[in-house]
């Protein structure tokens, strides 16, 4: 028996759930992208899309919530210069396709170019970095309910000081399909699971009672087999490592001094204090701190950051983007030297640079835009102990919560959720309530040290953006940084 490769099966999963059940066929979609193309428009799309989803919720020892939900609809999408048309619908018919490219093809009336007809048939290029599964169906309710069982029975027997764990399951089967109307259609299938653990523990000192949170978890684009009895328990002792260090932190320091940042999850500080400003739409319109700087040294020697959604069963990645193309390793800054933004099509052509596969959108009720996949900086040579013993004093942040940034400025504000206070080379002991705050242009001028321990984080990150939210990645070395503003509680 010979399988279809895997882009054609891809076409043909999307086909079963989005085009065959509603009596709908490609010729269906040439017609409703020819009513747009019958006026004058830069562009034109169609974007399908079948999700279904599942969640499970542990707390206080017991399985308190499940929920499962099927989403299913249509984005239809015009562009003309700088300006998109769009609508959508949950009706996937021919009637409502029709009705939508006559509703966007309206945008047209101020536009100077025009899409005379259709290019040939084409089927876009994909990669094939996960598989094509429904995660929801890898294991069993009851195995399900076991899982998270497994989780609170670990987490209570690391330590008595563990008052109560919490733990979700979450799965999702996400199917796409894109035509365009330049002929090109693409499809994919999105598998997508993540784990999360919180333990709070507790301890009594001076007559008051003292709780903390710890947190871990991860995930990917495969099924929920990934979560043996290993990851589990790596999952847990992390959370409660988290909590009980967080027990013993003390008030964290304020001022301006040398900060070191752990490497994995702590790129999420990159993603935002810088990824954010590389993005092509805030560059376009010039509201970025990076904007019409490439060529320019915008960071220190050895500071190599990439986009890439090219990485095999990575949250952030895609075999291709929202709008049917396909993903790629985007080099956006290196050594210290700005080369390139994240491009979506319509910023790409308005900017007169190819497209780097970076269109994402939350849904079929949302319109795409360039946005991160996985974004992370390269490591360097030096040993992270030594980064951590060149402190003569200083602030080693292992773990981030929360954080804010302003594209404009680019300044940010991050919140540590595990930090120490180093003396001398040494950790002395575990701070709390620290907060970094600077700007990302310039604290990437400011790393004078680079570690070669690269890590990206463990498949937990989600990125908002103009209310849409997607699965994204981060990742970085331990990085030394000069001079970081440190706000604090003591």
């Amino acid at each position: 028996m010979t399988s279809r490769q895997p882009t054609l099966e891809r076409l043909a999963i999307a086909r079963s759930l989005l085009l065959d059940p509603f009596g709908l066929d490609e010729s269906d979609l040439s017609r409703a992208l020819g009513e747009i193309r019958s006026h004058k428009v830069d562009e034109a799309d169609l974007y399908f899309e079948y999700t279904r989803s599942e969640g499970w919720s542990l707390e206080e020892g017991i399985v308190k919530t499940g929920s499962f939900s099927i989403d299913q609809g249509v984005g239809v999408r015009a562009v003309s210069g700088e300006k998109t048309a769009f609508a959508y619908s949950d009706d996937i018919s021919a009637a409502s396709l029709l009705d939508a490219a006559r509703t966007v093809r309206t945008i047209s009336s101020a536009s100077q170019t025009r899409i005379v007809g259709a290019g040939p048939r084409k089927i876009a290029a994909g990669r094939s970095l996960y598989p094509e599964l429904d995660p929801i169906t890898t294991l069993d309710s009851a195995g399900k309910v076991a899982l998270l069982g497994t989780v609170e029975r670990l987490a209570r027997a690391k330590d008595p000081r563990v008052a109560q764990v919490m733990a979700g399951l979450a799965s999702e089967y996400d199917v796409v399909l894109v035509a365009r109307a330049d002929g090109t259609i693409a499809a994919d299938v999105r598998p997508l699971v993540r784990l999360s653990v919180t333990v709070i523990a507790e301890q009594v000192v001076g007559g008051k009672r003292r709780r903390e949170l710890g947190s871990a978890g991860g995930g990917g684009r495969f099924g929920l087999a990934y979560f043996d009895a290993a990851r589990i328990n790596q999952y847990v002792d992390e959370a409660v490592h988290a909590a009980l260090t967080n027990l013993e932190a003390r008030a964290a320091p304020a001022g301006e001094m040398t900060v070191v940042l752990g490497p994995g999850w702590p790129g999420i500080l990159l993603h935002e204090a810088i990824g954010h400003g590389l993005e092509g739409d805030f560059n376009r319109k010039g509201s970025s701190a990076f904007s019409g700087r490439i060529g320019q040294r915008v960071a220190a020697r050895g500071v190599t950051v990439l986009d890439d959604g090219t990485l095999a069963d990575r949250r952030g990645s895609l075999n291709i983007d929202d709008e049917g193309n396909a993903s790629q390793r985007n080099v956006l800054i290196e050594d210290g030297i700005l080369k390139a933004y994240m491009q979506d099509a319509m910023n790409a052509r308005l900017m007169g640079v190819p497209a780097t596969g970076n269109g994402r959108r939350e849904s079929y009720a949302s319109v795409p835009m360039p946005r991160m996949t996985n974004t992370y900086m390269l490591g360097g040579d030096k040993d992270p102990k030594e980064i951590i013993s060149s402190i003569k004093k200083g602030l080693y942040a292992s773990n981030f919560g929360g954080g804010q940034v302003d594209i404009t400025s680019g300044k940010f504000v991050f919140s540590a959720s595990e930090a120490y206070w180093v003396e001398n080379g040494r950790i002395v002991y575990p701070v709390k309530g620290a907060t970094l705050v600077g700007s990302g242009p310039e604290c990437l001028k400011r790393v004078s040290m680079i570690g070669n321990d690269m890590k990206l984080d463990s498949g937990v990150g989600t990125c908002g953006k103009e209310g849409q939210s997607v699965p994204v990645g981060v990742g970085q070395p331990t990085l030394r940084i000069d001079g970081l503003t440190v706000g604090g509680t003591a």
